[in-house]
């Protein structure tokens, strides 16, 4: 299942024009800030397909049944551009686990590249809810490494992906090597266009410099 949140009219499109603003972007607190709270509505729309149970609540004038979150998801994002869209996720899911993943575009000397995996920290996610964040799915390459990384500490009983942008190619890719009766696509606008380096078009540039500032080759 794939759901475009973008499509809508909300203050997310706000956010998200923001981001994809070149004259606002270089602003770097606005862009992580952006980020978070873009992963903040993420959060609570996801928050309505979890599972819940009711419990009593003592207030000072009596007993109030509420739907209560059954079981806190496990949130993961890929290093380095995610950390804000993750930091938006936990602000409502405040006692979830966190996982961590470092995978990186390695170019070669053809200007391909290769999906470079170095770390993984993740607690058990057997029977879980993972719930996956990287701004931008473009080949879609990154996220399968991650997620298939992921599971090896156990498989959960369903993946939420969250993408700010994502290309065609990428949710094909993504569907290509995953069930998605176990699997929502969470997106915030699918853009057509994918260059020949895989920088989705119109996009927004790259998210982690954006947020973090140039890094080395």
């Amino acid at each position: 299942m794939v759901r475009e949140i973008g499509k809508g009219n909300s203050l997310f499109n706000q956010f998200l024009a923001e981001l994809r603003d070149k004259t606002i972007q270089s602003d770097r607190l606005r862009f992580r800030r952006n980020m978070e709270r873009i992963g903040e509505i993420f959060a609570y729309e996801i928050s309505k397909d979890l599972e819940y149970t009711k419990k009593d609540i003592v207030t000072p004038l009596g007993i109030a049944s509420m739907s209560i979150l059954k079981d806190n998801p496990a949130i993961a994002t890929i290093l380095r551009a995610g950390l804000p869209l993750h930091q938006g996720l936990l602000n409502y899911f405040d006692n979830a686990d966190s996982a961590f993943v470092s995978a990186y575009r390695k170019y070669r000397k053809n200007k391909e590249f290769i999906i470079k995996m170095d770390y993984v920290s993740s607690a058990s996610l057997i029977g879980k809810v993972l719930i996956i964040s990287d701004p931008m799915l473009a080949t879609g390459g990154s996220m399968t490494e991650s997620i298939k990384a992921l599971i090896q500490n156990g498989k959960p009983k369903h993946i939420h992906v969250v993408c700010l942008l994502a290309s065609e190619e990428g949710i094909t890719a993504i569907k290509r090597n995953f069930s998605l009766q176990n699997m929502t696509l969470w997106i915030g606008a699918i853009d057509d266009e994918l260059t020949a380096k895989a920088y989705i078009v119109p996009g927004l540039g790259d998210a982690g410099d954006l947020a973090f500032g140039t890094k080395l080759d």
